[in-house]
């Protein structure tokens, strides 16, 4: 890989450190292409996508229905913004959203990402208590979660190191234990599980004073620390939190919606309708930059209670003609090929696969997940429960199993922010050929890295 091709340092990646791009030989691959579920690096090694490229690839590289979508709209209308104006294909995703997404959330704000859609419910939380004569301010998540990187999500985030390098950010966010039975933190009983990380939202509820609180942020499925699933009655638990004391629920769907779990949104599965939901990533699977925020009628109301009233906030490309008529192109896609189906159908398959993985490799303490969202949790040793301190756990996934996996070809998620996990999301029209084909690189790479870090 030349200097030409590299540049001098002008490209800065995004959450990787410098010593993989910028210090000699680069330890990242430079992608050039991609088809179906692989993508292929400008040296021409070829990677399946274990990870959807970053939990948004739906449906996977190569889909010219995307590209058309996206060229006709193109020469149609380039571009219009949703500010003051409006135009057909976002009033018609709009519209596709409601008619999908759970109960009476069927109003509909665009913008462009994930983190700008947590930032737009935070303030629409804010505003819709103030439009009710109440001063609500803070909001309640989960330890470990992510939520995005501008400063009002990264103050809901709740991973420290993220954090660290920003504070002070913005005060009156409190975060809860989060729903990991494997290493429970709020109840020395799990399992079987109690439900006290339900309630411990409660007590940050009262303890904060309940007329105090905006909102309550969860994913359906909590993706940092690997593929969190809630246990039974969570988020019924979390519902009732919320319908008591008049705050707003918020399901952060930005990876779980759109088929992730096998469902448009991570909320129907699990049987709630929340007052809000944030989603962006496979809503164009990842053809186009887009998010938003779906809200209920009450809050929708609440904006509309005098014609001067509005939603103040507002971006020049939220709803972006192209955007939208590829997030149209997309949902026709998902229908027309059963793309819920092949999760529901293939999800739980995955799952045992997994599980047989983690039978003969006793670098595996855990493995969850549901759809097409799996993780495993590595230990030094599982019965007894023995963890990778942190300097293990760095040498695990930045020098022995990283690595090797790529090496193997295969693109997926190692990390170790909470405890070190090898995360599996592949894109939704995966067959079992594929998921075989990726787990046996896993199969491999595990069996390395536990003789290596028995060593």
């Amino acid at each position: 890989m030349t200097g030409a091709q590299l540049g001098d340092g002008n490209l800065w990646l995004h959450f990787t450190k410098t010593g993989q791009w910028l210090d000699g030989e680069p330890q990242v691959p430079l992608l050039d292409s991609g088809e179906g579920c692989t993508v292929t690096a400008a040296d021409g090694t070829r990677y399946l996508d274990g990870l959807s490229a970053l939990y948004c690839a739906q449906l996977g590289y190569g889909r010219d229905d995307l590209v058309e979508a996206a060229t006709a709209q193109l020469r149609r209308l380039p571009f219009a913004t949703n500010w003051s104006v409006a135009h057909q294909p976002a009033i018609d995703l709009a519209a596709a959203i409601a008619e999908r997404f759970p109960g009476d959330v069927d109003h509909v704000f665009f913008v462009n990402s994930g983190s700008e859609a947590v930032e737009s419910a935070m303030k629409l939380a804010l505003q819709y208590h103030r439009l009710n004569g109440e001063d609500r301010t803070k909001f309640i998540s989960r330890m470990h979660a992510y939520h995005g990187t501008t400063f009002g999500a990264l103050s809901i985030t709740g991973i420290p190191a993220l954090r660290k390098p920003f504070e002070p950010l913005r005060s009156g966010h409190f975060h809860a234990p989060n729903t990991n039975p494997y290493r429970c933190i709020a109840s020395e009983a799990c399992p079987p599980c109690d439900l006290a990380c339900a309630r411990s939202l409660e007590q940050i509820v009262l303890a904060e004073g309940p007329d105090q609180i905006a909102a309550i942020v969860v994913e359906p499925v909590q993706n940092a620390g690997g593929s969190f699933t809630p246990p039974e009655g969570y988020l019924d638990e979390v519902r009732r939190i919320c319908d008591t004391y008049g705050i707003l629920m918020v399901s952060d769907e930005v990876i779980c919606g759109f088929g992730r779990l096998g469902e448009w949104t991570g909320a129907e599965l699990y049987g709630v309708t929340p007052d809000l939901i944030t989603f962006a990533k496979g809503v164009t699977s990842a053809y186009q930059p887009m998010g938003g925020v779906a809200f209920r009628r009450h809050v929708g109301d609440a904006l509309r209670q005098e014609a001067s009233l509005m939603y103040v906030h507002g971006s020049t490309w939220g709803g972006h003609p192209v955007a939208a008529a590829v997030g149209l192109a997309n949902i026709a896609a998902f229908e027309a090929e059963d793309v819920l189906g092949n999760v529901r159908t293939n999800g739980p398959w995955l799952g045992e696969q997994f599980r047989e993985v983690a039978e003969r490799r006793q670098i595996i303490g855990d493995v969850r997940g549901v759809g097409y969202f799996w993780a495993a949790e590595l230990v030094r040793g599982r019965d007894p429960f023995v963890p990778f301190d942190a300097a293990e756990a760095d040498v695990l996934v930045n020098e022995v199993l990283g690595p090797r996996v790529r090496e193997l070809g295969l693109i997926c998620r190692i990390d170790a922010r909470d405890a070190p996990v090898v995360q599996l999301a592949p894109p939704l029209v995966a067959d079992r050929q594929v998921l075989t084909e990726m787990l046996e690189i896993l199969d491999v790479a595990l069996a390395e890295a536990g003789e290596r870090m028995r060593r």
